[in-house]
């Protein structure tokens, strides 16, 4: 492939090409992660501190199982507490989970 300077990409193209790299970059372990657990009922602050985290101290079969969660506290409106959290993740019966979600609220907490 031949690589082409920016200057020479049309005006079409580079807006289009700029879209794509930004959607890639937003399909990361870490934002599905923060995304999930705002899904879940945690505040921005705490889910963004906790996702840096975890992302990469968790496998991504043990990333998908987190997805669960999300799915099941859409239907509550209230905001979810790291207890009831932790609770939660109990279900899953992954103890690592369990132990990294655990560390990195106490972390995100101070």
């Amino acid at each position: 492939m031949i690589a082409m300077p920016i200057r020479l990409l049309s005006p079409v193209l580079l807006p289009a090409l700029l879209a794509l790299l930004g959607a890639c970059s937003s399909l990361s372990p870490e934002s599905r992660l923060r995304t999930g657990l705002e899904q879940a009922g945690l505040s921005p602050r705490m889910s963004a501190c906790m996702a840096e985290r975890m992302a990469d101290r968790l496998s991504l079969t043990q990333l998908r199982k987190l997805q669960s969660l999300g799915a099941f506290r859409k239907s509550h409106s209230e905001p979810m507490s790291v207890d009831r959290l932790l609770h939660d993740l109990r279900a899953l019966g992954d103890t690592e989970i369990v132990a990294v979600t655990g560390k990195a609220a106490l972390s995100c907490s101070f």
